[in-house]
């Protein structure tokens, strides 16, 4: 990558930050103005792009449990909303035609549709970045939107794959094989250890059993990334790789952003038309929202999940260039769908992370259209009997739990946001319920009677455990609150919001190394 594009990347992302925005905002600023400036795409960028791309695919395999891509709330809002939006989207641009759009002029009704289909898709990467940037992609509403965007990442390789003259080859009948191959690909990951050699584990599975291994075989390879990742999900080592792989697949994303910017210099009618797209999204995020709510789910969980999914995607990009290249659509088409993909990114950044704050305003319309019988994991939390409540049942939680059970038998319950780890728990004797405490609803559903007397936050990032005092101020209730940090300048900001104790993690594991060291040293 050029040093250009590098100092163009930094100097966006530090621009963004500084204004509160998600630095890939500034990424896509950064690729404008380099455009601007004469720079273009180049072999190695985006290189580095597809990179990003397939990585990040990758760990959301790793990541994902498939069985939640069977819940009705992801297949049927997944599928609606397609039945619904493309049609929808065809008929707005029929009515620019009419208006005497120059680009539209050329396109029969059939094109329209298949225009319709790209625009519904919505950013895997966009939505992935938000979540992760909001710590909050083990939320309900992120694992909604992420299972949801799977969906639609498989909709579009069916149509990528049918539409485009290269089948696969009968070898792909082959890829099968690679389900009973797993578990000693994950007996591998497990052994395998950390470090460098887990990083390179990873990088091999994700670019060549994964996306090589089915570019080789006719099938789109970013599919391969994708169900590698998901076939090495269960290994306890997962998560681990999951964690080494961040940085790397956060560095080539920088390129995917840069990429979209340097795509080329649409012309007056084509930023017309982009922007005129736009006009589409309140419609495309309002309609997830809706269909959320038919399906069950509270109004914040809808409208938050329908915000993470209001953009364009680049698989959109890619279906456009699959038709353009079957002469099913004009060239054109892309440069001005990459101007309005970008540009979605732009407006829905901002509404991303204002999120609370636009559901707390349109909260009271959004209670008054949920379903009576919500889902289980958005229903109200009963606590009845427990004096002490553990917010985050990692291991930190755990063993507060365990000693407040066991040493001072203290009725307690977890709260986790992780259905998968509920579910272990649970069978492993613990009282837990499924909630994100980072959620201004989560303590609207929750019964936080006299009786409890203490709430513990050993959540994993401080933002949950800040947002969490918040929240408890306003219940009307305050019990003794315990927190954990990871790092020191952590502690006066919980002490601040009115934590009564604070630990440092590693400090006190350091204090209590010692003292056992000399108490043994002692007693020896």
């Amino acid at each position: 990558m050029e040093a250009a594009f590098i100092g163009a990347a930094f100097a966006g992302g530090l621009a963004a930050t500084a204004v509160r925005l998600p630095p890939l905002v500034g990424f896509l600023a950064a690729g404008f103005a380099l455009n601007g400036l004469g720079y273009g795409l180049t072999p190695e960028l985006e290189a580095v792009a597809d990179l990003g791309v397939t990585l990040l695919l990758f760990t959301i395999g790793l990541k994902l449990d498939v069985r939640s891509l069977l819940r009705p709330e992801v297949w049927g809002a997944a599928g609606a909303h397609m039945v619904v939006s493309v049609p929808l989207a065809a008929i707005a641009l029929g009515a620019l035609r009419l208006a005497g759009l120059p680009l539209l002029q050329g396109t029969a009704w059939s094109g329209l549709l298949l225009l319709g289909f790209a625009l519904s898709f919505s950013s895997t990467v966009f939505a992935v970045k938000v979540l992760q940037d909001r710590s909050e992609m083990g939320s309900l509403y992120g694992r909604l939107a992420i299972s949801v965007l799977i969906m639609q990442d498989l909709f579009a390789v069916v149509f990528i794959t049918a539409s485009t003259d290269t089948r696969p080859s009968p070898w792909a009948l082959l890829l099968p094989l690679l389900i009973p191959a797993a578990p000693l690909l994950r007996r591998l990951l497990d052994r395998i250890g950390h470090g460098e050699m887990q990083a390179l584990f990873g990088v091999a599975a994700a670019l060549v059993l994964g996306y090589g291994l089915f570019d080789l075989v006719g099938v789109k390879g970013d599919l391969g990334a994708l169900v590698l990742g998901v076939l090495l999900a269960p290994a306890a080592n997962a998560p681990a790789l999951a964690k080494t792989l961040f940085s790397l697949k956060e560095l080539f994303l920088v390129g995917f952003f840069l990429s979209i910017g340097l795509t080329g210099v649409p012309a007056w009618e084509t930023v017309g038309l982009a922007v005129g797209l736009l006009l589409l999204l309140p419609v495309k995020g309002a309609l997830f929202t809706a269909l959320f709510l038919g399906l069950r789910l509270r109004g914040r969980t809808s409208l938050l999940a329908g915000a993470t999914l209001g953009t364009y995607s680049e698989f959109g990009l890619v279906v456009v260039a699959s038709a353009a290249a079957q002469g099913w659509l004009s060239d054109d088409w892309l440069s001005a769908l990459a101007l309005a993909v970008a540009l979605s990114f732009l407006v829905a950044a901002p509404l991303n992370t204002h999120g609370e704050e636009v559901y707390r305003s349109a909260a009271p319309w959004l209670r008054r259209r949920e379903r009576a019988d919500l889902l289980p994991s958005d229903r109200p939390i009963d606590l009845s009997g427990a004096r002490a409540v553990v917010l985050g049942m990692g291991r930190v939680g755990r063993g507060a739990y365990d000693r407040l059970r066991e040493a001072h038998g203290v009725a307690a319950v977890g709260v986790e946001h992780d259905p998968a780890t509920v579910e272990r728990l649970r069978e492993a004797g613990y009282r837990v319920v499924e909630g994100d405490a980072t959620d201004s609803d989560f303590w609207d559903r929750l019964s936080l009677s006299e009786e409890v007397g203490l709430v513990i936050l050993a959540m994993p990032h401080q933002r949950g455990n800040l947002a969490a005092l918040e929240s408890l101020d306003a219940t009307g209730h305050r019990p003794v609150v315990a927190g954990v940090v990871s790092h020191a300048e952590e502690i006066g900001q919980l002490r601040a919001r009115g934590a009564d104790e604070v630990h440092h993690l590693y400090g006190e594991a350091g204090r209590a190394l010692a003292d056992d060291a000399v108490r043994r040293t002692m007693g020896g």
